[in-house]
């Protein structure tokens, strides 16, 4: 079981933060353009806990995943959790935090995910997945800079 831990300082409200993480069509925007990622399901304006959603991932040239998580857990404007229920880890347990700090929100993800203990999951592990899932929060670390940056000014 692989974890990833990561702050992020948003200088935005509470209420902001929540607002944008709490609509899901906004997953476009902070996911990088070369996972050619596409919400193949409805979306709703709001997130809710049971909310199913599916998604189309390229995370290499050609290669097409599909991949649905649920929303499971969500305590309004502190936290909520997405888990994978089909796709290509073993286990994607994805937590969102949230706290209102001096000057606007701390948020914290803690991603717990595993490829399988295959020797074939090990090698890709090493070769690819890993470095892909910190290229991709490091991408949406970048992208909520940009965003709430911009939006304040």
């Amino acid at each position: 079981m692989h974890k990833l831990k990561q702050e992020q300082f948003l200088p935005v409200t509470l209420d902001e933060a929540w607002e944008f993480f709490a609509t899901p069509k906004n997953l476009n925007a902070v996911t990088p353009k070369d996972l050619v990622f596409e919400i193949t399901s409805e979306v709703p304006d709001k997130m809710y806990e049971g909310l199913i959603l599916t998604y189309r991932i390229s995370p290499m040239a050609g290669v097409k995943l599909n991949w649905c998580t649920e929303i499971t857990h969500i305590r309004d404007k502190q936290f909520f959790v997405d888990e994978q229920r089909k796709g290509p880890y073993n286990i994607w347990h994805h937590e969102h935090h949230f706290k209102a700090v001096e000057g606007g929100v701390l948020m914290t993800d803690l991603l717990h995910y595993d490829i399988g203990m295959s020797f074939l999951g090990w090698i890709a592990g090493k070769v690819f997945v890993h470095n892909k899932v910190k290229q991709i929060f490091e991408y949406r670390k970048q992208a909520l800079d940009e965003y709430f940056l911009t939006k304040n000014k």
